[in-house]
């Protein structure tokens, strides 16, 4: 009786938090559906609605393809069969467990470790982790190429949906520009007194309030994500540095300007402003660049660092500038 009361609490708390979490796309939905009625029927003019609606439309639908498309989990052949799983668990020996998942790794296209140079391995999902692939606490699973957990659009942002992520920081710096640029004549009427009611005074103050703060937060959010797209990094790999077979390498996966970007947004140009998957590959492995190449002073942009902590660590709950990660 205790047991199932136990179990309906941590189903109840598990629900909150599932609707919880729709909160902050809730506010984000609010403020964009009120700034959109502020300017196109309390305001604006007609020749400025032909351009705010094309940019109102591609935000809205990188926004919805950002919280909507679902993160990619690594597929079968990286989880552990029964029978290995069953001898894993049995095992009572690190340094065995150790040696069985290096074994099972050899048949596998996975190239970075932990900071102990053991092979990256969840327990929850209980599977080896392909390269670039972590755990979100929040997602509960694995999760291709994580860049982070974003509670704006409460999803995770992996290799299924980081194009569209950035799109839709692009759109968003785009939309709150705009609508400052054009409502800032309406301010200068204001100012000097032009501005007939009472309303209209409330919506252009606002409107020009708002859209200058968010424009502010999300330029420095877009401007770190181009820098790392600019070296293919992850967010997660940004704060820890990747561990490879031969050893930390910080630029690991920087394969030049040109083809770091092409890595996010594919060969095809005419796909890049589109919010359309189009990046090379499946998300279990990626091109890596030449240690050799990697390693050398003249070649590098910056030295390789030391890995203090383990890969398998608990990151903290954050923003979307922040990772979102725990594993064990």
């Amino acid at each position: 009786m205790r047991r199932s009361w136990k179990m309906a609490l941590s189903g109840g708390l598990r629900c909150c938090r599932r609707v919880l979490s729709w909160v902050p796309v809730l506010v984000i939905v609010l403020v964009v559906l009120w700034s959109y009625y502020a300017y196109v029927f309390e305001l604006c003019l007609v020749i400025y609605l032909i351009f705010y609606h094309a940019i109102f439309v591609f935000f809205t639908w990188t926004y919805w393809k950002s919280i909507f498309t679902l993160p990619q989990q690594p597929n079968q052949k990286f989880h552990l069969s029964y029978t290995d799983k069953e001898r894993y668990e049995n095992e009572e020996r690190p340094e065995v467990q150790k040696q069985m998942l290096v074994d099972m790794a050899k048949k596998l296209p996975v190239y970075t470790r932990t900071g102990s140079g053991a092979v990256r391995f969840c327990d929850r999902c209980h599977l080896i982790k392909p390269d670039r692939c972590h755990h979100c606490s929040i997602c509960a699973m694995c999760v291709l190429k994580m860049d982070h957990h974003c509670p704006w659009v409460n999803n995770c942002i992996g290799f299924s949906n980081y194009k569209f992520f950035l799109q839709f920081l692009a759109y968003s710096v785009l939309y709150c520009l705009y609508i400052a640029t054009t409502v800032f004549s309406y301010f200068i009427k204001y100012w000097r007194g032009e501005l007939p009611g009472v309303r209209s005074k409330f919506h252009v103050l606002f409107l020009l309030f708002v859209a200058c703060m968010f424009f502010v937060s999300l330029v420095i959010l877009f401007g770190y994500h181009c820098w790392l797209v600019s070296r293919n990094k992850t967010t997660l790999e940004a704060f820890c540095t990747p561990v490879f077979m031969s050893g930390p390498e910080k630029n690991g996966f920087n394969l030049g300007f040109v083809k770091n970007i092409q890595q996010v947004f594919g060969d095809n140009k005419k796909f890049w402003l589109i919010p359309i998957g189009s990046s090379p590959g499946d998300g279990h492995s990626f091109p890596m660049r030449s240690m050799n190449e990697s390693q050398n002073p003249l070649l590098a942009n910056e030295e390789p660092w030391e890995e203090t902590e383990d890969d398998n660590r608990d990151y903290p709950e954050g923003s979307s500038s922040l990772a979102v990660e725990t594993e064990t």
